[in-house]
């Protein structure tokens, strides 16, 4: 195992207080970047171009995402121009990334019936390939950028752990699901042929158990906590009725965040939108964090304070919306609002979502300057 710098079992205390609803010395502060965002403010504040912003500004954790593929192979290059790329992944899903647009389009999923999904069969979870090996797969290849050949996650790891706290990753049942079927899909299947679906979701399920136990075994002591990626909302309330996610995707929420605790590693569950209707649901579990409590979705920071106290820890929060487009008094303000939710503990600053390229590097600074000065305990 690395040996760890002074200042980040700093860090480490900072973000396990904060996630104990415990208050440390300040509020913690990280994100994630999108690829575009980095060259924006490389560029912004005139920065050399190898730049890492984690370390620029010190930041307090890092996550990381193993091959999570149902399959692990290559990507098959099924077109490639000056302008995009086409590719089929692990996941049995045919993806386009044009390099001008942020995110890539999915075009097809080659798993598109009933009969096909009762046939699914995943790779083994815990194949050495996911931890000590290169090699493509969809979740670190194919986002805001195209990478073929991730480094073995295991040599990532490695090189974050001394100088930050370091988070894995792990999908929950829905969010690997659609990957591989499609939402729309996954919103008629569930519906229209339950047993199916449900003995796939209990085959999922077993699978990311071992994605789970896996990665810790892997990492021999060097993960901190745990990420559990689960979009299961949206903007106006959830995709599919709660009694849905409490059927077929809370019980692998639930064990997956057993098998953490187990390793007495703490748990921020992923989700984007308005999952307000679940949130006495993953309270009940044990989660420690909810992350990216989504503004513009109406999940206030304060207000969720409010309502459920000090039972779970958010993680973000902060308007990239208003990042972007506020002025400076705009900005201070949205800070010194969400800062009242940290009183007692429990916030780690982050966007309420992911930094894209239209927030500017000035506006970027200037805000964790800002936290940093605000965001001293005691508030």
């Amino acid at each position: 195992m690395q040996i760890r710098t002074r200042n980040c079992q700093s860090k480490l205390e900072r973000m396990n207080k904060a996630l104990r609803h415990e208050e440390p010395d300040r509020v913690p502060i990280s994100d994630i970047f999108w690829g575009s965002f980095i060259e924006r403010w490389r560029k912004d504040l005139g920065l050399p171009a190898d730049t890492d912003i984690y370390r620029y500004y010190d930041l307090d954790w890092q996550v990381t995402n193993p091959n999570m593929d149902p399959h692990i192979r290559p990507f098959e290059i099924i077109e490639e121009t000056n302008e995009l790329v086409t590719v089929r992944t692990g996941f049995d899903a045919i993806l386009q990334k044009k390099y001008a647009d942020p995110m890539p389009a999915y075009l097809q999923f080659e798993t598109d019936s009933i009969g096909k999904l009762n046939e699914f069969q995943f790779d083994d979870p815990m194949d050495p390939r996911r931890y000590f090996s290169a090699g493509d797969n969809q979740l670190s290849g194919m986002g805001d950028g195209f990478y073929r050949n991730t480094p073995p996650w295991v040599d990532t790891v490695k090189t974050i752990y001394p100088d930050f706290p370091v988070y894995g990753s792990v999908c929950e049942g829905y969010e690997m699901l659609w990957r591989i079927i499609g939402p729309e899909n996954a919103m008629l299947w569930m519906l229209a042929y339950p047993d199916e679906f449900g003995a796939f979701m209990n085959r999922l399920k077993t699978f990311l158990e071992g994605i789970t136990l896996s990665q810790i075994e892997a990492a021999g002591g060097m993960l901190d906590g745990m990420v559990i990626w689960g979009d299961v909302a949206y903007g106006r309330g959830m995709l599919f009725s709660p009694d849905c996610w409490r059927e077929f995707f809370m019980p692998t929420v639930r064990s997956l965040t057993e098998i953490c605790h187990n390793h007495h590693i703490p748990v921020i569950y992923h989700g984007c939108g308005n999952s307000h209707q679940i949130f006495p649901d993953l309270i009940s579990i044990g989660i420690e964090g909810y992350n990216p409590m989504e503004q513009k979705a109406g999940m206030d920071l304060v207000a969720f304070r409010k309502e459920f106290g000090h039972q779970i820890a958010f993680c973000g929060g902060y308007d990239v919306l208003t990042w972007a487009n506020g002025s400076e008094e705009e900005l201070k303000a949205l800070v010194v609002h969400n800062l009242k939710a940290a009183v007692g503990g429990g916030l780690i600053f982050q966007s309420d979502h992911s930094v894209p390229s239209n927030v500017s590097g000035w506006k970027y600074d200037y805000v964790v300057k800002l936290v940093r000065e605000l965001g001293k305990y005691p508030l």
